[in-house]
């Protein structure tokens, strides 16, 4: 079913290209209320639906179990490293998963076979910040203990 083109639908879009990293649709519908914008929540789950079923936007199950989009930057297939702090997002090649699956699959008598591969982490700046964190937090209780 091809989807018409509407200014709602392309608000959607422009919000997803402007968010960092991966986003929700009620997080990206609480951006465009703030806006006031109108579009309602039904809307922006369609428009997120179809631009992913249209491959201009990546798709991916949250390790909660959120569904959550992005724009998409790469043609074809790709995974992802996702900090699981501030949601950056970086898109990689990953020759040895494409070749594990592949010879999984064939292993086990299945053809055709597809698959989901993503990466959740704390990026190098989170890191570095959650390590000045507890580090601060170590001086504190080093200084109370005194």
């Amino acid at each position: 079913m091809v989807q018409r083109n509407t200014w709602q639908r392309e608000r959607v879009r422009e919000a997803l290209a402007d968010a960092r990293g991966f986003v929700s649709a009620q997080s990206l519908h609480a951006t465009l209320r703030d806006e006031n914008t109108g579009i309602g929540l039904a809307t922006v789950y369609r428009a997120l639906a179809g631009l992913a079923a249209q491959g201009d936007a990546d798709s991916l199950q949250s390790p909660d179990g959120e569904a959550l989009y992005r724009a998409c930057i790469s043609a074809g297939h790709h995974h992802h490293l996702i900090c699981r702090s501030c949601g950056l997002t970086v898109e990689i090649e990953a020759t040895d998963v494409e070749q594990w699956a592949k010879r999984t699959a064939e292993r086990h008598g299945f053809s055709e076979a597809e698959h989901i591969v993503d990466i959740f982490g704390l990026c190098a700046s989170c890191s570095a910040e959650r390590d000045a964190t507890a580090g601060e937090m170590k001086d504190v209780e080093e200084r109370d203990a005194d």
